[in-house]
């Protein structure tokens, strides 16, 4: 907890050097004449007023929390830009009649987060081939995590991406959590997970629980408990791991882990991956659902062939991508990697949290086809 309040410190600092710098620069781009006879600190702050003038009408149209994601993409261009053009000047002698480097921010900042935006609210197929020695069949796996049912679309909507998915067909569904948030209503979830049931599959659907799933704000204020969840999942041909396996078609394991949270968070207990496997037949394929992608190097010495993760966004924002795994949070940012024998897939989700850019990514769902070598 300690680190995510030095994170979220770091950012409001940030933010506020953001707004300092904006305020410093926006005067340049006007060359009235009532402007250019204030002082430097009347021109910044009349470059503040319209800072946070902008943040206002952000807020209003979107939140709080994505305006100020706006305001530091500006600033960070904007900087980028003031730099390059003072590059041109310094080097190359080139002299500009006007303050092109901030309308060059302005345009940039506008492009980038639109684009963010649509890579937010859209969803693509990802695909991964994976080969294994075990005596099984080919398997067509459909994967998501971090729907945040609500943030991106609500449970009517998911219909469509539910739609997309059972268009692969899939030999058997796995959500890696997070499937709900704090801001999802009773509706929705209820709706979203009708439509989830609807998936038709050889060997069913499963899911494991991710850190916002429980919900951190309680019951009252999104309307339903975990147990909720549970009961609705489970009523619609959903089945909820919690440190448990399934031996499906005597061929493979599903292990669906409790989430990090439980220890780190909700003062819980989750098993250890080699209490988890330790009764289990090493001669079959073990696939192991862990929403956050924290123990590759335990699940690798337990010999599990694959495991699959979210939580991670993909890292949300470029360029600040590899951050969970720069302060240790996360094994992996996103994609895929081998550890010993064991492949880790990690996806960047199907939706997104609070933040409704993603600038360092794109929403996906995942599928794999396994097969067997011959």
């Amino acid at each position: 907890m300690t680190m995510w309040i030095i994170i979220l410190w770091s950012v409001m600092a940030y933010w506020a050097a953001a707004m300092l710098y904006l305020g410093f620069r926006l005067p340049n781009l006007f060359s009235f004449a009532f402007i250019e006879n204030l002082s430097k600190a009347q021109q910044t702050l009349f470059g503040l007023v319209i800072v946070v003038g902008l943040m206002g009408i952000t807020t209003l149209f979107i939140d709080f929390i994505n305006a100020i994601v706006c305001v530091v993409y500006l600033a960070m261009i904007w900087a980028v830009s003031d730099f390059l053009f003072w590059v041109m000047e310094k080097f190359f002698h080139i002299t500009f009649a006007h303050y092109y480097a901030g309308w060059t921010a302005l345009i940039l900042s506008v492009m980038a987060l639109t684009y963010g935006w649509y890579l937010n609210h859209n969803v693509w197929k990802t695909d991964y081939q994976l080969t294994t020695s075990k005596d099984m069949n080919d398997l067509r796996i459909v994967m998501f995590a971090d729907a945040h049912i609500g943030t991106t679309f609500n449970g009517k909507d998911f219909a469509k991406h539910i739609s997309a998915m059972q268009a692969e067909n899939p030999d058997i569904v796995l959500i890696i959590g997070d499937y709900v948030d704090d801001e999802t209503t009773k509706e929705n979830m209820i709706e979203a997970t009708k439509n989830l049931g609807k998936l038709k599959t050889k060997y069913g659907t499963y899911f494991v629980f991710g850190n916002h799933d429980k919900g951190y704000y309680g019951p009252e204020h999104r309307g339903f408990t975990a147990g909720d969840l549970i009961k609705e999942l489970t009523d619609n041909g959903i089945t909820v791991l919690r440190d448990e396996s399934v031996l499906i078609d005597n061929s493979f394991y599903i292990i669906g882990r409790r989430d990090y949270s439980e220890e780190k968070e909700h003062k819980g207990k989750r098993q250890s991956i080699k209490e988890l496997t330790k009764d289990l037949n090493k001669s079959k394929y073990m696939i192991v659902l862990d929403h956050q992608p924290t123990e590759y190097d335990k699940e690798s010495e337990a010999k599990v062939d694959l495991v699959l993760s979210g939580h991670t966004h993909g890292g949300q924002l470029f360029p600040f991508n590899q951050v969970g795994k720069w302060i240790k949070a996360n094994e992996r940012i996103y994609g895929y990697e081998k550890r010993q024998e064991t492949d880790f897939i990690v996806t960047s989700g199907i939706s997104s949290w609070a933040i409704k850019f993603k600038t360092g990514t794109k929403s996906e769902f995942v599928i794999i086809n396994l097969k067997k070598k011959h």
